[in-house]
């Protein structure tokens, strides 16, 4: 990002950030609703009003060529009408989310709420920061709205060249409101006319915490809890373009292992090693994808005991196993969430293939238990009778696994203390708000997306186990769909079994 100062003095160029202290920004101001206007910023130049007028002339006509309709439109189309029959005579409310400051005047990169994402099929780069879905009642159903802030005309405005967080030369050409009405099937209005719009205060529901515009508009009602738990659960099943696009995030996962496959030699020895390797995966997942899934996974030796090792500050050393945990985010903003462990030298020691055996055993076992019918924990509770089995086999379960097992004591869990799974879509753990009895107590149903992913975690301080597998963190984790008759691994390319771990390892580091 260039630190450059800007040549024009942003301090009166408006645009929809929030209001003071909201996820906006700190330096945002907040006008009666109306009009939030970009902070000051102090190294900016003032413009001079000759300069302003020249601004303003001679720019040649730009429209976007070759504009289609969005794949994902009908199908949007189908889900906002899901959600007007679910809510009668509602006006529903679903925010895109505003910017959230990285440091002082720097954002990260926006990313539209999952909820306003999955209902306008608005993503990636087409998606802009502030923008509200409103489903608005008609009497028989609900008209859909889309409130945006569209490109800015080069006559009689300086938005295209003053404002650093919406204008075309800080930050790229946003569509139109007739550009996004036709790729995306939607009435489109200027964000401007919302406040207008929202004036009659009207019975409303509303995702609350995303845009604190919205939050100070629109009334609370009791019902905000039940509606945000609706669009959680209408995404636990997922329809054909959802599929789609869920493979290919594994489909770009898959290669951005390969990269990190490759990258691994050259990352031996060096300090922070597990980085070499994180961005190897990094640049795939922004040349293929919109963004990483989640934080990437790069644990090395006993670093693989620790769940969320994120730091990857770590040594990659000879001998040693490296367990990766890492997503591409499609362009569509459905990630995959991919685990596997490799030996950094490319062959497992007999003490490393023999843990790695036993998770793989218990991940096949929990994949036999996803199927229609089934409920969620079920394959959690496959997957851990063979690990418990397996610690009881070691001798190192201090009491039968049978008796482990129960849920009142789970001793070989001090091994493996996360879950089996979770589900899986636009977000890494997706549809984490629907309601108790939905998820995660609820029944398997076909098109559902799931994770698998058993690990056993033995701890470099753990006196239980003998000395050559005291640090050995073993995790493999794979997308799965459920299917009418059982589940389809969509990550099946994907190498698991050991000798094929090696054989994938020496083939890609053999060219």
């Amino acid at each position: 990002m260039s630190n450059t100062p800007s040549l024009f003095n942003s301090e009166q160029g408006t645009t929809n950030l929030g209001p003071p202290g909201s996820k906006g920004g700190p330096m945002a101001t907040f006008d009666q609703g109306k009009e939030r206007k970009l902070p000051s910023r102090p190294h900016d130049i003032p413009t001079p009003e000759p300069l302003k007028k020249f601004m303003e002339q001679g720019w040649a006509p730009s429209p976007l060529d070759g504009l289609k309709k969005n794949p994902v439109t009908p199908y949007a189309v189908l889900r906002r009408k899901r959600l007007s029959e679910s809510f009668p005579g509602k006006r529903l409310i679903v925010p895109a989310g505003t910017f959230k400051v990285r440091s002082n005047d720097s954002d990260y990169r926006f990313r539209p709420h999952t909820a306003y994402s999955w209902l306008t099929g608005i993503n990636g780069t087409d998606a802009v920061p502030d923008s509200v879905l409103i489903l608005e009642p008609n009497g028989s159903g609900h008209d859909s709205l889309l409130f945006i802030h569209p490109r800015s005309t080069r006559e009689n405005s300086d938005e295209f060249y003053r404002n650093v967080r919406h204008g075309e030369f800080w930050v790229g050409r946003r569509m139109t409101l007739e550009e996004t009405e036709f790729a995306y099937d939607i009435t489109v209005r200027h964000i401007d006319s919302l406040d207008d719009f929202l004036a009659d205060a009207r019975d409303s529901l509303t995702v609350r915490d995303e845009d604190p515009y919205i939050d100070s508009r629109v009334k609370e009602s009791g019902d905000d809890a039940a509606f945000f738990s609706w669009l959680s659960e209408a995404r636990l099943v997922k329809d054909e373009y959802e599929i789609a696009e869920m493979q290919k995030a594994v489909d770009a996962t898959h290669r951005g292992f390969e990269d990190m496959i490759r990258a691994i030699p050259g990352a031996v020895g060096k300090k922070r090693g597990e980085r070499l390797v994180e961005g190897a995966f990094f640049t795939r997942a922004r040349f293929e994808g919109n963004e990483l899934g989640y934080d990437s996974i790069v644990a090395a030796g006993s670093h693989a005991c620790v769940l969320h090792w994120i730091r990857n500050d770590g040594e990659l050393r000879d001998g040693e196993l490296v367990l990766i945990d890492a997503g591409v985010e499609a362009e569509s903003l459905y990630t995959a969430d991919i685990t596997r462990t490799f030996p950094i030298n490319g062959k497992f020691t007999p003490a490393q293939r023999k843990i790695y055996s036993l998770v793989y055993a218990a991940q096949e076992a929990g994949m036999k238990a996803v199927k229609p019918g089934a409920k969620f924990r079920d394959f959690h509770v496959a997957a851990s009778e063979v690990l418990a089995r397996g610690l009881e086999e070691m001798g190192v379960l201090p009491i039968p696994a049978e008796e482990s097992l129960k849920p009142d004591v789970g001793l070989h869990r001090r091994w493996t203390v996360h879950g089996t799974g979770h589900m899986l879509g636009m977000d890494v753990h997706d549809c984490a708000h629907a309601r108790k009895e939905a998820h995660p107590e609820g029944i398997l149903k076909e098109g559902m997306i799931l994770t698998v992913e058993p690990g056993l975690y033995i701890q470099p301080d753990d006196m239980l186990f003998p000395a050559e597998y005291r640090g050995i963190g073993v995790r493999i984790e794979d997308d799965v769909l459920v299917t009418k008759d059982g589940c389809k691994n969509l990550s099946s390319a994907m190498p698991r079994y050991p000798d094929e771990i090696e054989a994938w390892m020496a083939s890609l580091l053999s060219k």
